[in-house]
């Protein structure tokens, strides 16, 4: 089987040509992944070992690993039976060898294996995935660890924000031994319809209210840059980065068992979901910084759901560990969903609200040196902090009205951090001459 053999974007032919950074990046549905795999592949089934006898080793790197599924292992192992090579590479859970020349696929994670990636040796070919979270530190590690002579570094990534080092050392300053190509959803020879029909929804959306989701539609399928409405009432106040909730504290020199959990429940009212989030804080004064580390939704979920649903019972719905043993802020407008949760051994209460606490809990939230929101746990709480907005009035003028709208997420951290968030407004006098 050769290069003619295997069907490919045509700006994925940059793979087949010498240097040093191979670098592909891109919105959603370019095939990007699905061509460096097969090009690894067909690399691993040809290419004999080596003058002193060691076979092909690609080492297959992301920042966070922490298991075998959170690497490439599955999309190398559905590219292999798809281009009819089951038989010539022995696949278990944690490997891929070829039968055929011995090459061999290691999958590691950078910032949590870091030593082990600066002990290997003789790695032809490092792919670096999902490298648009890949750290300045990682990358200054890796670069002179992958030393063989020849050896490459191929890239794929899908851009997150401009100032992210990725973005910066390979697109924006790439170094002059790369070759860096920007990939399209309307190159890909396997673009389905499923996928073009999600493209299609968004395109539409945008068009109708391009102020909220051109810049998404831009970022998810054209593959630029995350952009920011100035109305975002959050905007640079949060970040999207992949983190191990135990590695932060242990970086921070904190004991995991000594971590405050913090828990927030915002009822679902028609479209909106119910919404159960945790965070924990780290740092002291100014220098504190909120960790939203795991969150679970569901939309049209009836009362005598919601244990099922915190306990990840429903199907095809993660809960939350924590929930059971951990104290529970809830909103204070359903008091008879928290008496219900209460019966079913949930720690719950009400939160407080007052005139002005939504606008007291946003200054408290923005008081933080930085909101953290878990790339791969925390979807919802992604999508609404980048739309959390406010008025925009016909003649593009911001306005001092918060929307109602995508502030599920937003609604229970400001709940989950009752106690905390002081009263800044009228409520607040009255409060303290004790009316």
């Amino acid at each position: 089987m050769s290069y003619a053999d295997i069907q490919f974007p045509r700006k994925a032919q940059i793979l087949f040509r010498p240097a040093r950074y191979k670098v592909l990046y891109s919105g959603r549905g370019a095939a990007k992944s699905w061509s460096v795999a097969r090009a690894l592949i067909l690399k691993a089934h040809t290419t004999p070992k080596d003058k002193d006898g060691l076979p092909f080793r690609i080492l297959c790197a992301r920042e966070i690993q922490t298991s075998i599924k959170d690497s490439v292992h599955a999309l190398l192992k559905a590219q292999i039976i798809k281009l009819g090579l089951g038989n010539h590479f022995k696949i278990t859970d944690t490997s891929i060898v070829s039968r055929v020349t011995g090459a061999e696929f290691i999958f590691k994670g950078l910032r949590s294996n870091i030593d082990e990636v600066k002990s290997m040796e003789d790695v032809d070919i490092c792919w670096v995935e999902e490298a648009q979270s890949v750290s300045k530190k990682s990358w200054d590690t890796l670069g002179p660890t992958i030393r063989k002579p020849g050896s490459e570094i191929w890239i794929t990534f899908n851009p997150d924000e401009e100032k992210d080092d990725t973005y910066q050392r390979f697109v924006k300053y790439p170094p002059p031994n790369a070759a860096v190509v920007q990939m399209f959803w309307y190159e890909n020879p396997w673009f389905t319809a499923e996928l073009e029909a999600e493209r299609q929804t968004l395109y539409q959306k945008a068009c109708d209210n391009p102020e909220l989701f051109m810049a998404d539609y831009k970022h998810i399928w054209e593959g630029e840059c995350k952009q920011f409405s100035d109305a975002v009432i959050f905007k640079g106040y949060f970040d999207i980065i992949s983190f191990d909730w135990k590695q932060v504290l242990a970086e921070r020199g904190m004991e995991t068992g000594n971590q405050r959990w913090y828990h927030g429940n915002d009822f679902g009212f028609a479209n909106d979901p119910n919404y159960l989030g945790r965070s924990f804080i780290t740092g002291e004064g100014t220098e504190q910084e909120l960790w939203v580390e795991n969150e679970c939704f569901g939309y049209g979920v009836e009362i005598d759901n919601l244990p099922d649903l915190f306990d990840g019972k429903v199907p095809n719905k993660k809960g939350i560990d924590t929930a059971r043993t951990w104290p529970i802020k809830a909103d204070c407008a359903r008091p008879e969903i928290i008496s219900y949760l209460a019966r079913f051994g949930f720690n719950i209460s009400a939160a407080e609200k007052w005139s002005g606490s939504i606008e007291d809990g946003i200054a408290h939230l923005k008081m933080f040196k930085k909101i953290h929101i878990h790339k791969e746990n925390c979807p919802l709480a992604q999508d609404e902090a980048s739309h959390y907005s406010y008025k925009v009035d016909k003649n593009g003028d911001i306005l001092p009205i918060i929307l109602d709208k995508f502030n599920n997420f937003w609604d229970q951290q400001r709940y989950a951090l009752d106690g905390f968030i002081q009263r800044r407004g009228v409520d607040a006098i009255w409060a303290k001459l004790g009316q």
